[in-house]
């Protein structure tokens, strides 16, 4: 039997998991969908902010990995930890955690990856950049097709390298977030001024 997925060094997930892209696909927003509805039930006992579809996945029209991120904001007040153990019970795996952030993924099997796979983040309110850059994308299809073609040149360099692959994207997105919470000011609430990039 093989070793179970936490046993892997970072290199050998990324050749189980390697990069890849995608065209769009209108099934996205079902699979999103489907989840958002599952952890709405879950989380009711706690103060929820927002669940949100975020990432590539989430513009429209482009390439992306077919990993569906999501956002769940809770309130200053919640306990994150207490949250987090509803989200593992309801099928999540925990992925990485810091300080006032817990990531999680469900999909990732030791064949590889399933027909839907996830990415989780959990947040207080108002760590949420991600979806002014969404937003600004979704407005500008010529930026998203620029954000496209840096991830097409970006993927066969970066295949098993999700570090360097999210590292050679921050400069783009880090620019057209600043420009788009410039054109949305608090859109989505004042913001923990955290910045954060996600792992499409």
């Amino acid at each position: 039997m093989g070793r179970e997925l936490s046993e892997l060094t970072l290199e050998e997930l990324w050749e189980i998991f390697p990069i890849f892209l995608t065209e769009h696909r209108p099934e996205w927003k079902d699979y999103y969908a489907e989840q958002e509805r599952i952890l709405s039930d879950a989380l009711h006992p706690f103060q929820i902010r927002r669940i949100a579809h975020i990432g590539s996945t989430a513009i429209k029209e482009i390439w992306a990995k077919p990993i569906i991120d999501i956002l769940v904001e809770i309130d200053a007040d919640e306990d994150i930890e207490a949250v987090a153990k509803v989200i593992e019970r309801i099928g999540f795996t925990r992925m990485a955690e810091k300080q006032d952030r817990i990531s999680f993924n469900r999909g990732y099997t030791k064949n590889g990856f399933a027909q839907k796979v996830y990415h989780l983040h959990l947040r207080f309110a108002g760590d949420n950049r991600e979806l002014y850059f969404r937003d600004y994308l979704n407005a500008h299809p010529d930026t998203a097709k620029a954000y496209e073609q840096l991830k097409l040149g970006l993927w066969k360099q970066y295949e098993h390298n999700r570090d360097g692959y999210t590292e050679a994207k921050t400069a783009f997105i880090e620019t057209y977030t600043e420009r788009a919470r410039a054109l949305y000011p608090n859109r989505y609430g004042n913001s923990r001024n955290q910045i954060s990039f996600f792992q499409e």
